[in-house]
Formats: structure tokens, C-alpha cells, sequence
């Protein structure tokens, strides 16, 4: 009986807006006839990021592709892991035959040495490997002086925690992101200028073994050959890696992690004047201290359903598909921050928008 290769893992890691997502679409969409499953684990109630992984065009069925990607329920993997991932690593691992590669994408709250030390499980161990650990770092951001965009209001909130006598949790966790890395991606890159870019590339490579490699991007391009095959075998390794999250836990209780503090609010509205509800994303992104929102929206009169994806002040946003015949044409949005409110945020933006 052949015996099967164990099954290449590639985690991609970094902080929320850095552009892991759009690394993954770029990804499935020059996968070159591999078979590859997706697990992605959500932060939000909604499955906002599966259903953009959705539209990738990979030569699937619309149902095909609903069996291949993997969402995980709220919360980072590091607290969820022993309870939904392994039973869905079981599942791929008795499909193995029929598949090439395994991409994870983390939420961007998530600390990803836990993930790697799961790969240790014997039952996991024997059937995959994890071909390396991609970090997506927002160039922009770093060059700024943070490690995501709009973060101060979080840096604010943070000081006037009586609790909190240590670094910044935005830096901790960018930090333990780039300790667990096996690949740096300088994303955005085309964003800054070269004397910045020269500069972000020596604050990340402080924090990074020798051995790991930097590479620079604009929105995730590069060729698949640079992202698999690295062969890293991470899970043999990441236990020599330090990280902050490994402070917190020396004694015997579990502390909570730094991005508890993170709330995620989910929003269902009407259709919605495009103009109208971009300004009014933005003033609640100013107001609020929003770091990150993601979702989609009805248009009147468009046809399409209109894909946003805001970072900070920062909103990208583009019409992904039909909407479908029986499909409910409503507004779905996720907002990422500290503190926040949902009903305040919904009653305002609701008022904003006049509905």
C-alpha cells in the first residue's frame, strides 16, 4: 500500500488589515490546477471573509467551493483550537489523497504559535506538516509608527488601563506574529516610499531569526512558487521561538490575551446610497476608534452586491457578483475595535444614512 506524503500546511498570519485575505485570493486564483482547501478563521459573526475567499474564480462550482473552505467560529485560534480545529484538520486529513495543499488564514487578532504547536498532535503530525508560517506586514502602517492603521485611539484606551503595565498589545502581537514567521511579507510596499520601506524592512528583520526571509508586495502579488514548497516543517521548530504569549501563560491559569479587549459588532441594514454610507463608515471609523471594516453592501439600482474592505480611513471597494434571485438584498457589515458599541453604532449610522 503507497503510503501518503504528509500533506503541506501554509499559515498566513499578520495584523487586521494587512492583507492576508486579498494574499489568499491571489493565491487560489494562480493555484494551477492544485487542490487546495482553505480553513479561515473568523473574527465577527460574520463569514465576511469566506464569502470573499468564495468568489475566487479556482474552477469550482459554487458548491465545490463551499466544501472547501473552512470557517472557524468566532475567536482567535489559540483559544478556540483544541475545540474546532482539530476536528476539522481530522476531516482534511481523511481527504488528504485528494488534496495538495492546506492554507490557513488566521484571524488578524490571532497568535499563531499556538496554531503551529497543534501541528505536534500525533494524528496531525503523521499526515501534515506546516510548510512555513507567512507574516503579511502593512508597510504603510509600520512606517507610521504603528502596527495597523488608526491605532491610537486603541494606544489611548490602553494607558488608561491601571491593568496593563506592559508594551502595547498591538506590539506584542505584531511582535509574537513576526516570531512565529518562516516568511515576512512587506505588503503595500508600493504605498511608501523607498527610504520608508528600507526602514520598515530593519525594525521587522530585528525581531526575525536570520534565517527568514523578507520579501516586499503590492496587494499580495507574488508568484506562487515564492509562497509553497518552502518545506519549513515549522511545527519542529516554533517551540525555540519566543513570544509574549509565552510570559502570559507560565503559571497555571490562563490569562486572558491581550486582544480579549477587541470587540467585534456585526450590522445588518437596507440598501444604502454608496456615497452616503462610505462618508458615514468614515465618520464612525473617526469617531469610534474603528480599526477595521469589512462587508458588503446593497446599492439601488446596482445589480451587483458592492464588497467593502476599510482599513482605518483607508476603504477599498469594488463590486464582487450578482445578486442572487432569491437572495435578501441587505447590508452586512463587521466593525473591529475596542469598546464598542453596538447599538450607539448602529443607531448612528442608521440616522447617517436616513433609514
Amino acid at each position: 500500500m503507497k503510503t501518503l506524503a504528509k500533506l503541506p500546511v501554509t499559515i498566513v498570519t499578520g495584523f487586521l488589515g494587512s492583507g492576508k485575505t486579498t494574499l489568499l485570493r491571489h493565491m487560489l486564483d494562480n493555484a494551477q490546477g492544485r487542490r487546495i482547501a482553505v480553513i479561515v478563521n473568523e473574527f465577527g459573526e460574520l463569514g465576511i471573509d469566506g464569502e470573499i475567499l468564495k468568489q475566487c474564480s479556482i474552477g469550482c462550482t459554487e458548491e465545490e467551493a463551499n466544501g472547501r473552505v473552512y470557517e472557524l467560529a468566532n475567536g482567535c485560534l489559540c483559544c478556540t483550537v483544541q475545540e474546532e480545529f482539530f476536528p476539522v484538520m481530522r476531516e482534511l486529513v481523511a481527504r488528504r489523497g485528494d488534496l495538495d495543499h492546506i492554507l490557513i488564514e488566521t484571524s488578524g487578532l490571532a497568535l499563531p504559535k499556538p496554531l503551529v504547536q497543534a501541528f505536534q498532535w500525533p494524528e496531525i503530525r503523521s499526515a501534515c506538516t506546516v510548510d512555513a508560517v507567512i507574516t503579511v506586514v502593512d508597510s504603510p502602517a509600520v512606517a507610521a509608527g504603528t502596527f495597523a492603521a488608526f491605532p491610537d485611539q486603541v494606544d489611548a484606551q490602553r494607558k488608561l488601563d491601571p491593568n496593563l503595565d506592559h508594551e502595547s498589545p498591538l506590539h506584542e502581537l505584531f511582535a509574537d506574529q513576526l516570531a512565529s514567521a518562516d516568511l515576512v511579507i512587506l505588503n503595500k510596499a508600493d504605498l511608501i516610499n523607498p527610504v520608508d520601506l528600507a526602514r520598515v524592512r530593519l525594525e521587522v528583520a530585528e525581531e526575525l531569526p536570520p534565517a527568514v526571509k523578507i520579501i516586499e508586495a503590492s496587494s499580495g502579488r507574488l508568484p506562487l512558487d515564492v509562497l509553497i514548497g518552502l518545506g519549513a516543517g515549522s511545527e519542529e521548530h516554533i517551540d525555540s521561538r519566543h513570544s509574549h504569549h509565552d510570559h502570559h501563560h507560565d503559571g497555571d491559569d490562563h490569562d486572558d490575551h491581550d486582544h480579549d479587549a477587541f470587540d467585534s459588532i456585526s450590522l445588518e441594514l437596507p440598501q444604502a446610497d454608496e456615497s452616503l454610507l462610505l462618508d458615514a463608515l468614515t465618520q464612525l471609523v473617526v469617531q469610534h476608534g474603528i480599526l477595521r471594516v469589512k462587508g458588503f453592501a446593497a446599492i439601488p439600482n446596482k445589480p451587483m452586491r458592492l464588497l467593502i474592505q476599510g482599513v482605518g480611513t483607508r476603504f477599498d471597494k469594488h463590486f464582487d457578483r450578482q445578486w442572487g434571485a432569491d437572495e435578501a438584498r441587505t447590508t452586512r457589515l463587521v466593525l473591529i475595535g475596542q469598546d464598542l458599541d453596538a447599538a450607539q453604532l448602529e443607531a448612528q449610522l442608521r440616522a447617517a444614512l436616513s433609514v
